[in-house]
């Protein structure tokens, strides 16, 4: 199927800008670029809530870096300072409690936009050509915040903290041959001190600026390729776009605000939905935790690990848990890229949901007893949705019509 020409784009020529703005635009056209891609950029008219996660995201982000600058300015990297000048940011460092409150409430809404986000795109094919390079360089960010993610959560050095981090190291060392090594890279000794907390406290504030980079890549992506629409076809005419202001801006801003309001709930009202009541007292290697977890966003892959019988194999399921991701676009086959669409896939697509919650739900019980058999029925399910599901529904599937467009599907003949 050919791919119909975008719609052409208006921008503001140079002679019409006076002044400073005339003089800057003559030299750098930066203006006119930023009314192409931000004012005049036109989108599928038919974009629904689940299109804010992206505004969602880049503004947490932004927030994130803010607040982190200021807290790595009265942190102490050490391993008998770090949990000391924790304790004075929130208590002695005026409005210090608010930035740390801001950055871990922060955190934990960005990894659960991410997934809805993440969501979004399983559903309506965004995974598929022309976008596979948009699709990998999404998973790409991905990998890299739950790195970010990870970093920060041991920076507290508090007791969950010190045994999050004794079991990844631990794990990481069962990787037969290099695991050793690489143990020895991560704690920068034989045991968790201060070389691990000032490694992991350079490659925490390293690793946010680089996801701001790949950020502005992943945006640049999409402005080259457009858009997709929950009905995943490719606008034909003008009439199926509208541009990015005012409609989508203005449809930001609201979701912005909804999501302000679910961040200040959380932040000043149930902060401890977010945080761990160990990680409240410092580290004590002599004094293990009555039950040690990560942080709810890394539960399914917790579960995983847990999982299958050996430390090694229970890492490369939860690796390979991500890595299949990355395989997407070369699995599904299928022409039609909306679940909208594909009743059978669609169906298998809220199993694949089902099974990552219960994977979730049984790495916090630890997936013992009941939960284990919970646990290793959701892990495969997982996998077969991707290596079996997805490849013989792309020949076998009886898809829905697809409509002729989008402004068709609108009612707008």
């Amino acid at each position: 199927m050919t791919q119909p020409d975008p719609a052409p784009r208006t921008t503001l020529p140079p002679a019409a800008m006076t002044g400073l703005a005339g003089w800057v635009e003559a030299r750098l056209p930066v203006i006119s670029a930023f009314r192409a891609e931000y004012i005049d950029f036109r989108l599928p008219r038919n974009l629904n809530g689940l299109w804010n996660f992206g505004a969602i995201l880049t503004v947490v982000l932004l927030l994130m870096l803010a607040t982190g600058i200021f807290l790595a300015m009265n942190y102490t990297p050490t391993s008998a300072g770090a949990f000391l000048s924790v304790e004075a940011i929130d208590r002695q460092l005026a409005g210090g409690w608010l930035l740390r409150a801001m950055h871990m409430t922060g955190a934990n809404l960005f990894l659960a936009a991410l997934y809805v986000h993440l969501f979004r795109g399983l559903y309506y094919g965004s995974y598929k050509a022309p976008r596979e390079l948009l699709w990998l360089s999404g998973l790409v960010l991905l990998v890299m915040v739950m790195a970010t993610a990870f970093a920060g959560y041991m920076l507290p050095w508090g007791q969950m903290s010190y045994w999050g981090a004794d079991v990844i190291t631990k794990a990481v060392g069962a990787v037969p041959g290099i695991g050793p090594s690489l143990e020895h890279i991560m704690t920068g000794g034989d045991h968790l001190g201060d070389v691990f907390v000032h490694r992991f406290f350079v490659l925490h504030f390293l690793l946010a600026f680089l996801v701001v980079g790949v950020v502005g890549l992943h945006v640049t992506i999409v402005h080259v390729n457009g858009s997709n629409n929950p009905l995943g076809i490719e606008p034909r005419t003008p009439r199926d776009t509208v541009p990015f202001y005012p409609y989508y801006i203005s449809k930001d801003l609201v979701g912005l605000i909804i999501f302000a309001m679910v961040f200040a709930a959380l932040m000043f009202f149930w902060p401890n939905l977010l945080i761990e009541a160990d990680n409240y007292t410092p580290a004590d290697p002599m004094q293990t935790p009555a039950d040690i977890e990560p942080e709810w966003y890394f539960l399914p892959f917790y579960g995983l690990l847990q999982s299958v019988p050996s430390k090694f194999g229970g890492l490369l399921a939860s690796a390979a848990s991500l890595l299949i991701l990355f395989a997407l676009p070369w699995l599904d086959h299928s022409p039609v890229r909306s679940m909208r669409f594909r009743p059978l896939c669609r169906i298998g697509l809220f199993g694949l949901v089902a099974a990552f919650i219960l994977l979730a739900v049984a790495g916090k019980h630890h997936a013992q007893g009941g939960w284990l058999i919970v646990a290793r029925l959701a892990g495969l399910y997982y996998f077969s949705y991707f290596v079996v599901l997805l490849p013989l529904a792309s020949r076998k599937e009886k898809t829905r019509p697809l409509p002729t467009s989008i402004a068709a599907a609108e009612g707008d003949q």
